[in-house]
């Protein structure tokens, strides 16, 4: 079971809401938790760098280590926020092609737990290959906040509209032990 103070990952895609990535690490700080970033390589392009690691007092990471360089402390539990669609079916497919995804692909046969944020359109969420990723990840006991309540997607070209009402609080919550 986490508790706060465990090492929290916060994985994130290159979807509308990342730029506001800091309100979920800010979120988690006050609730006690020490927070790495883990963008994928074009989140890096939607997100600032800086004041991240000014925040976290950590690098952001996005690439694997090289050989020489130490190995980084296991996260406690893991989020993905936003997720996107391409990258919850690799996930869902243990696709491990960037270091964000090579660590989603490890956390859960570590038992570390995984909660998943999608940002998506209708159209994306509507097709099988979406649905299959999505039951998949959850007979695997990851926490996909896709639905009623939790995230519900748009219709397609409205994500703009909806990236202030995007539930970043819905993710803390759904951590074991909350």
């Amino acid at each position: 079971m986490t508790r706060p103070g465990t090492l929290l990952h916060v994985v994130v895609c290159a979807a509308a809401p990342a730029p506001d990535v800091g309100r979920l690490v800010v979120l988690a700080q006050e609730a006690g938790w020490t927070v790495q970033i883990v963008a994928t390589p074009s989140a890096l392009d939607f997100i600032d760098v800086a004041a991240l690691e000014r925040r976290t007092g950590r690098p952001v990471r996005s690439r694997y280590r090289r050989p020489d360089e130490p190995k980084p402390p296991r996260a406690d539990a893991v989020v993905v926020a936003p997720a996107t669609y391409n990258t919850v079916n690799k996930f869902a497919r243990g696709i491990a092609d960037t270091y964000a995804l090579g660590v989603l692909a490890e956390a859960p046969g570590l038992g570390i737990p995984v909660v998943v944020l999608p940002f998506v359109n209708t159209a994306l969420a509507g097709r099988a290959p979406f649905a299959e990723a999505v039951a998949g990840l959850r007979a695997e006991g990851v926490r996909v906040l896709l639905g009623p309540g939790e995230f519900e997607p748009h219709p397609p070209s409205a994500g703009p509209d909806r990236i202030e009402a995007f539930p970043w609080h819905l993710a803390l919550a759904a951590l074991p032990g909350r």
